[in-house]
């Protein structure tokens, strides 16, 4: 059964369906879409994902770490988390590009350049906003954590689950920059260690959080995935 969304996402639907029509077919012709996310724990942040409709499974891929995996990652990975969510924007607009010219895995936007969201309305109520970047095909070729990225996935190579395992880890690394730049957004004197040091950490421990419940409840005489995990 889908989660309903809170009052702030039901609010910004309804202002996108409503706006004049010229304007949603202009973004249509252009390919623009929105696609409203939110945390299962909190009424806001809501997430905006601001796209192009070329890749729905990337923009999925999105929605479902912020709706889902944020949940099952254990309690001190959200608890790091928790103060810079609640003094987040209501609502987060993230434009997911395929890549950013400088190579940079994202940014946080100092103005809001997204036009529906670019100014005040009602709808919005008293929600601050904010934007930020990602961009999709940098972040799913970047080893955040490079020898354990690299020494899970000869782990998982000899099996049948590398494909779900690099799906996790892709979303993993897209929370983490989520989580990063929002944290920018709440903390803009914060060194620029001090922040990388948090998001990494979250990458860190809820990727070894997913592969211990793995371990734990697949066989490993059906799943040979996991046959060398702890022996090296």
């Amino acid at each position: 059964m889908a989660r309903e969304l809170p009052p702030l996402a039901q609010a910004v639907e309804s202002y996108l369906a409503s706006r004049p029509r010229a304007a949603r077919w202009l973004e249509r012709m252009a390919g623009r879409r929105y696609r409203l996310a939110t945390f299962p724990d909190r009424p806001h942040p809501v997430v905006v994902i601001a796209h192009r409709g070329r890749y729905p499974a990337r923009i999925e891929q999105l929605a479902r770490a912020v709706e889902q995996d944020w949940a099952e990652t254990p309690p001190p990975c959200r608890d790091a988390y928790e103060e810079i969510l609640k003094q987040a924007p209501g609502l987060i607009v993230v434009q997911l590009r395929r890549k950013n010219v400088c190579g940079c895995l994202g940014h946080r936007h100092v103005l809001v350049k997204e036009i529906p969201f670019s100014e005040p309305h009602d709808a919005f109520g008293d929600a601050a906003v904010g934007e930020m970047d990602i961009a999709f095909d940098r972040v799913e070729s970047w080893l955040a954590q490079p020898i354990m990225d690299t020494a899970l996935d000869t782990q998982f190579i000899a099996g049948s689950r590398l494909k779900e395992f690099h799906e996790q880890q892709l979303r993993f690394r897209l929370l983490s920059i989520l989580l990063h730049e929002t944290h920018h957004m709440v903390a803009p004197q914060a060194t620029e260690d001090v922040v990388r040091g948090r998001s990494l950490t979250f990458y860190r421990e809820a990727l070894a959080n997913y592969v211990e419940i793995a371990r734990a409840t697949l066989s490993f005489t059906i799943d040979r995935s996991f046959s060398r995990l702890g022996k090296e």
